[in-house]
């Protein structure tokens, strides 16, 4: 029994410590996730659904699928946003639904200033009949089924059509999911996250955004990916991302309208991991409703 415990202790262990929130290589185009001050700032109402299947052939790895829409509130300084999360890691299941508002302030020149604040239902579920228990009726192991923690968030959002910069925590609660003997198995940290971006003109139909996001959460290692994406004629994109210490990928997307956009990428791991599984795959669609008949210059972010 105890070396059962052990295995159960090691295998969330790992998890938690490999990854808490919801990880994605194309958060340039998924930010209300981590940030809810970018409600409304592409001024446009936007929907969003966003596929992650994660470290494919390993057993157990995690599947994210997110769903969400914004907008900005008319002509007034507010936007709004809803989203929702799913991620299923071997025996466990999270469902987080969120809400997201922001106030936008027009600075001197192109530049805006948002802030955003972000409250949260999560609702975990633990399923053991998808682990092998030696000692059927062991009262440390029995279903958990849709434990709801309420958290709130914030977020700091600057930006242009051509930068931005963003600071935010998403959820400001640690939540303790799953407990044995008042030790806890699977807890979620509060975690930490800066982003930014910048559009460079290299000639009338390339244009070149580097950008990077960093996390970073209490007894969890720095994370950080770095991103290099170049736009031709302002439909197709092509780019490749590294993520510190643990993967590199490879990023595409096509505009096919203007309302329109449709992204994949692919994750190869550089660690030993990659001996047991063959990549990550993320896809995403995106559809834009303008509110005016003036399209602004693009921002693929």
């Amino acid at each position: 029994m105890k070396n059962y415990i052990y295995k159960l202790l090691f295998f969330f262990c790992v998890w938690s410590y490999a990854q808490q929130d919801s990880q994605y290589t194309q958060y340039m185009y998924n930010t209300i996730n981590v940030n809810p001050a970018y409600a409304g700032t592409r001024e446009t109402f936007n929907a969003f659904v966003l596929h992650r299947n994660q470290w494919v052939g390993l057993d157990g790895a995690p599947v994210t699928n997110t769903a969400s829409v914004n907008t900005n509130l008319g002509d007034s300084k507010f936007g709004l946003g809803v989203s929702f999360v799913n991620d299923n890691i071997g025996p466990t299941q999270e469902n987080a639904i969120s809400a997201d508002i922001s106030y936008i302030i027009p600075l001197n020149g192109e530049y805006k200033l948002a802030f955003g604040i972000k409250g949260t239902a999560n609702f975990y579920s633990l399923d053991v009949n998808k682990l092998t228990i030696f000692q059927q009726g062991d009262p440390e192991f029995q279903n958990l089924n849709g434990k709801i923690s309420p958290n709130f968030g914030t977020g700091v959002y600057y930006y242009s059509d051509k930068f931005y910069v963003g600071a935010s925590v998403p959820n400001f609660n640690r939540t303790k999911y799953y407990d044995a003997n008042e030790v806890s198995i699977n807890s979620k940290e509060v975690h930490y996250y800066l982003i930014s971006g910048y559009v460079f003109d290299l000639s009338p139909s390339i244009k070149f955004k580097p950008s990077f996001i960093t996390k970073f959460s209490e007894g969890s290692p720095f994370q950080a990916d770095i991103n290099a994406n170049f736009m031709f004629n302002e439909k197709f994109v092509v780019g490749a991302s590294y993520r510190l210490e643990s993967a590199v990928s490879a990023l595409v997307g096509f505009q096919f309208s203007n309302s329109w956009f449709l992204g994949y990428g692919y994750d190869l791991e550089t660690t030993k991991l990659s001996n047991y599984n063959s990549g990550s795959h993320e896809i995403f669609l995106r559809y834009e409703i303008f509110k005016n008949t003036r399209i602004s210059t693009p921002r693929f972010f």
